[in-house]
């Protein structure tokens, strides 16, 4: 694909993210149906009305692109695929169901292994990311549509780093003091990868966890907009694993953090 029809697949899923959005809201007002699924986490009416929002315009827009959704996958299946669709309905689902305004909604189109095109809507906080590519990724907040370039927003000489926990584990304390991180805030989504490319925090690191529909969309939004992302070796961070878990992570706003 080039650009251009990236950018017309982006583009064109953006209403429909922000439908997904309010109508993650007004299901929320009217009462959340929870499941608890196989793996022990909650799945709620929510999750699945946005997927299926989602899941009818993808097919829509690229009838011929096979489709992974966290709701609809059977883990008990290999992956095989190197281009496909990930979709995430909302990630933090916990959240969501406490009425907390982190969750998000997500969709990644994945090509030859690498998340290109990624939308990424936080409907409580009204504002809605997306990317199509390398100097390519967008805010959309109080109907502005921003560009986004990593540029630093906070205090220089200091690094912000967000994390997946309160408490992160012994070798992520050690990978944030490696790289002198100033002080780390909790965020249980991929609004984290977000405010990366925002500038509004410079680092993220996390050991091997959860699935690659949890990071896509929000890899695509960040590294398109200028964001290094690997693994903790240094290694690329692929998509199209057989059996979807991901990888060691670690995020850079740039090279230098604190400037």
């Amino acid at each position: 694909m080039n650009s251009n029809e990236l950018k017309e697949i982006a583009e064109g899923l953006i209403k429909t993210t922000e439908l997904a959005g309010r109508k993650s809201i007004e299901i929320y007002k009217q009462g959340l149906k929870k499941i608890i699924k196989p793996d022990n986490s909650p799945v709620t009416n929510g999750d699945l009305e946005v997927n299926k929002i989602l899941t009818e315009k993808i097919k829509e827009l690229t009838p011929n692109i096979p489709i992974i959704s966290e709701e609809t996958v059977d883990l008990n299946k290999k992956n095989t695929l190197k281009t496909f669709w990930l979709i995430d309905p909302i990630d933090g689902t916990k959240e969501y169901i406490a009425g907390q305004s982190e969750y998000t909604i997500n969709a990644a189109l994945v090509l030859n292994h690498a998340p290109t095109i990624g939308l990424v809507g936080a409907p409580k906080k009204n504002r809605l990311f997306y990317s199509y590519g390398k100097n390519n990724s967008f805010m959309i907040e109080n109907e502005k549509i921003i560009k986004l370039d990593c540029k630093k927003k906070t205090t220089k000489g200091k690094i912000f780093a967000v994390s997946g926990s309160a408490k992160p584990a012994p070798l992520i304390l050690d990978v944030l003091k490696k790289y002198k991180v100033t002080s780390f805030t909790p965020m249980h989504s991929s609004y984290k990868f977000c405010v990366i490319a925002t500038g509004e925090f410079d680092f993220y690191a996390a050991k091997e966890r959860a699935y690659e529909w949890d990071y896509a969309a929000g890899h695509a939004v960040a590294e398109g907009a200028g964001a290094i992302i690997t693994t903790l070796e240094n290694e690329p961070f692929k998509y199209g694993k057989d059996d979807y878990k991901n990888l060691s992570l670690i995020i850079k706003r740039n090279k230098i953090l604190d400037v």
